[in-house]
């Protein structure tokens, strides 16, 4: 001890060095404590750190003796106990070798005589013993009787034997070469740490002989979680990568983030690999069974759900062949917003790869809303033709339009199958194949562009003007006799916006955007090497997403009040009556009448009254035309622009002509039912049964989330105060031993049966139905794509050529040089 200043801060420095016996010492240093702070009147503070078993204290003036004094004890007793070895060394006299005895709590401990109901349970107990002492445990060696019942069973330490490397043979006689596996290291020891148990005649398990020594050292506490035993994917670990796998995220990923909710790999309590195996076991047992499984789980779900549809249609080989699915709540989107709607086949969505259908419409806030899905093994007419008929079975009634590609099967299926329907080929197709079709120099040709724009794609223009202008600009730039182009004028009836005037809201949907845009977002959740059983869990997990957002959007609109523009009172109406997104079109198109519109003339034929309107929206000549009158029954009013007839929502025009009559009540005869609020409700996600939770004891799910939601808010109301959250988390310690207590008494199922939730249990017969054989679609491509001269010319200016070592020059290599090989003649001839 030494003093190092007597000014007013007073610094005392206790280096006493532990020696055997601890205990003595550290008393004597409390002593030593406590003889100082009574003479010292000017100490403040203290401090200690313990260096190589060397104890230093630090002293300050007005220390709080209790506290310091407390914290020297609890922190030699914590060192003393982190220096208590985990066994009991002994050495044999004659040998020399060690053997270490495990120091473990007598409660865990095993001892002869005691008895289990079952071996599991045996097993279970032996195995908590282990890891408390720091080794693993496996079964080993067991004996049957003369009648086939097992009588004696041994658990050993997984140290237990030896490693046999193991040889492989070539296979051929003449080269019978042994090749030998690459030396991985081996576990095995040789441990005899082992425990027997005889089957009792009460059927219970009694262990009659106990081995309690060991030949290795054990795992310390910190490296507990690398043994085979203390790693499992247990319950919550299963949901959660089953979770995760819903949206498309492996069991990797899943690890990784397990790893920093839990804090550290250690407390995760499993490993990557684990992870990984446990999806490759899960995919091992859905196997061949794979499209069984689905079709069992989705004729389980229209048992259960009224109003869930679903058919498939298999081959001769009992091979699925396709697969049609649709819900209640699809079936009430249908009947709101089922006037128009696209599919279009998407691919690489399963291991398989059976093409996946989505129907795709429009709902009231104008986004994509899915009426329902398919797979199909094939992308034949037949198969359409099945599909839309499965189709118009599950709904009841055919679409006013249908928005496909040129694909010629499905425009054969639906001429068959939906004849009162009218369909019209994607426009965005066409006109990219244009560009192709005329050449580079054509597609450059600003006025060609300008022209052919304004002809195609103008909702406005009546079909003899855009023919008279068509012929017009094929006869100004030559392309009278472009054979592309005249198939195309030929089918203008199928994909120019001039023929579709008479069919009511056609022009929502002129291209296949929609179903491209959905197909890239069912992409997003879905992957290439999904089995069926996944591919559903992931189309319901979308499925999900999209109705959540259209719950947020009828939300939005109903307690989100939108800004007005303008002091007209239809404005204001139009606010209670349409979803937000749609009253901001109708706003647009309000603030446009008051600023853009100006009426020419007014002509009145006895009740009708004929208003020419000039648009300022775009420079042009022509006037619209309003048609207005008002009757008993309410107002008539139609425009030439023909913009409610072709969207569903008056036009600029007809909203100039109302402001101008003064009317003040929004005409009701001219509201869409498509577009209202709360046109069709959507129910909760609990209200229909997911794919994943049939079959599966869901009351266990249910309990699960629940103790998590109330966990969470615990720990949110208690986070503010620290002691309280701690009585919390040693209220839910405390519950560990009756847990381990309970799982003793009862094991949790093994990985078999929680599979057998899943999937079911299927036994192999004939009458299973077989998962398809994967396929070549139209759109995976081709193996080998053939590649033009000039292609082939640009890959090769754009590589760096290396140059010959022997003249320099590019373009080949020394084996192929000239200059090598004149040289070599050169110095043969002279040689000869």
């Amino acid at each position: 001890m030494e003093k190092m200043s007597r000014r007013r801060r007073v610094a005392i420095v206790v280096n006493k060095k532990l020696g055997e016996d601890e205990e003595i010492e550290r008393v004597i240093l409390i002593l030593l404590l406590l003889f100082l702070v009574h003479h010292s009147h000017n100490i403040i503070e203290g401090s200690v750190t313990l260096n190589h078993r060397r104890l230093q204290i630090h002293l300050f003036s007005n220390i709080n003796l209790v506290s310091f004094v407390n914290s020297i004890t609890s922190m030699s007793s914590s060192n003393s106990a982190d220096n208590i070895s985990k066994w009991e060394e002994r050495v044999c006299i004659n040998s020399g070798r060690k053997f270490f005895k495990p120091k473990v709590n007598g409660s865990i401990t095993p001892a002869v005589g005691m008895f289990f109901k079952s071996f599991d349970e045996a097993f279970a107990f032996y195995q908590r013993y282990a890891l408390a002492a720091g080794f693993s445990a496996r079964k080993n060696t067991s004996w049957t009787n003369v009648n086939g019942l097992v009588k004696i069973r041994y658990i050993v330490c997984s140290k237990e034997g030896f490693h046999v490397s193991k040889e492989i043979d070539s296979g051929s006689v003449e080269n019978s070469k042994k090749i030998v596996r690459r030396n991985r290291g081996s576990k095995r020891v040789g441990c005899n740490a082992h425990v027997k148990l005889i089957l009792e005649n009460n059927n219970m398990y009694k262990i009659y002989y106990f081995e309690e020594e060991h030949n290795h050292i054990f795992v310390e506490d910190e490296d507990i979680h690398f043994l085979p035993a203390a790693r499992s994917i247990d319950y919550v670990k299963e949901s959660f990568i089953s979770g995760l796998s819903a949206i498309n995220i492996g069991p990797v990923k899943a690890f990784n983030i397990m790893k920093t909710m839990y804090g550290g790999f250690g407390e995760v309590g499993a490993s990557k690999v684990d992870c990984k195996n446990y999806r490759r076991d899960l995919n091992l047992y859905i196997g061949e069974y794979d499209a069984e499984m689905v079709v069992r789980r989705l004729i389980r779900k229209k048992e259960c759900c009224p109003g869930f549809t679903c058919d498939y249609v298999i081959g001769e080989d009992r091979r699925l062949k396709g697969l049609f699915w649709a819900d209640e709540q699809s079936k009430k989107n249908y009947t709101v917003f089922g006037d128009i709607f696209g599919f279009d086949a998407t691919y690489k969505s399963n291991k398989y790869d059976l093409v996946f259908v989505p129907f795709t419409g429009i709902d009231n806030h104008y986004r994509n809303v899915t009426f329902g899905g398919a797979l199909l093994g094939s992308e034949t007419a037949d198969s359409y033709r099945w599909l839309l008929r499965c189709f118009v079975n599950a709904f009841g009634s055919e679409p006013k339009v249908v928005v496909t590609d040129q694909d010629a099967a499905m425009k054969r299926a639906i001429k068959d199958v939906l004849s009162r329907s009218r369909h019209r080929l994607c426009m965005w197709h066409i006109w990219e194949k244009l560009k192709t079709k005329v050449g580079p120099v054509l597609s450059a040709n600003t006025d060609f562009n300008t022209r052919m724009t304004h002809v195609v794609w103008n909702d406005t223009i009546s079909p003899e003007d855009f023919e008279t202008e068509w012929h017009s600009i094929m006869s100004t730039f030559g392309l009278e006799n472009h054979e592309w182009l005249k198939d195309m004028y030929d089918l203008r009836f199928d994909w120019i916006p001039a023929y579709y005037h008479g069919e009511d809201l056609a022009g929502l949907m002129r291209t296949t955007s929609r179903c491209e845009s959905e197909n890239y977002f069912f992409g997003q959740i879905c992957n290439p090497r999904c089995t069926l059983v996944e591919f559903f869990t992931h189309f319901e997990t979308a499925m999900d997403i999209q109705r959540h957002e259209h719950r947020r959007n009828d939300h939005d609109t109903r307690y989100i009040e939108s800004k007005p523009w303008s002091d007209f009172v239809l404005e204001k109406q139009a606010s209670e009556i349409y979803t937000k997104t749609i009253f901001k079109d109708i706003q647009i198109e309000i603030d446009a009448a008051i600023t853009k519109c100006m009426s020419k003339s007014l002509d009145i034929v006895g009740d009708v009254q004929y208003f020419e309107i000039k648009d300022f929206r775009q420079p042009c000549t022509s006037f619209l035309k309003v048609q207005y009158s008002k009757q008993e029954d309410g107002l008539t009013i139609s425009c030439s622009c023909k913009r409610f007839e072709q969207f569903g929502i008056l036009c600029r025009h007809i909203f100039y002509v109302l402001r101008y009559d003064d009317i003040n009540e929004f005409p009701r005869r001219y509201v869409h039912r498509r577009w209202m609020r709360d046109v069709v409700s959507v129910g909760s996600n609990h209200s229909n049964i997911r794919f994943d939770e049939i079959g599966r004891n869901s009351e266990i799910d249910k309990v699960y989330r629940e103790i998590v939601v109330a966990n969470e808010y615990v720990v949110n109301r208690l986070v503010g105060d620290i002691d309280e959250l701690c009585r919390y988390r040693d209220h839910i310690k405390s519950y560990i031993d009756k847990a381990d207590e309970v799982m003793v008494a009862a094991p949790p199922p093994s990985r078999k049966e929680r599979f057998a939730e899943i999937g079911g249990n299927i036994e192999k017969s004939d009458s299973i139905i077989r998962v398809p054989i994967k396929i070549r679609t139209k759109g995976c491509g081709v193996q080998k794509r053939i590649k033009s001269n000039r292609e082939i010319a640009i890959q090769k200016s754009s590589k760096i050529q290396k140059s010959c070592r022997v003249c320099g020059e590019k373009g080949h290599n020394s084996r192929t040089c000239k200059d090598k090989v004149s040289s070599n003649a050169i110095g043969s001839s002279n040689a000869m």
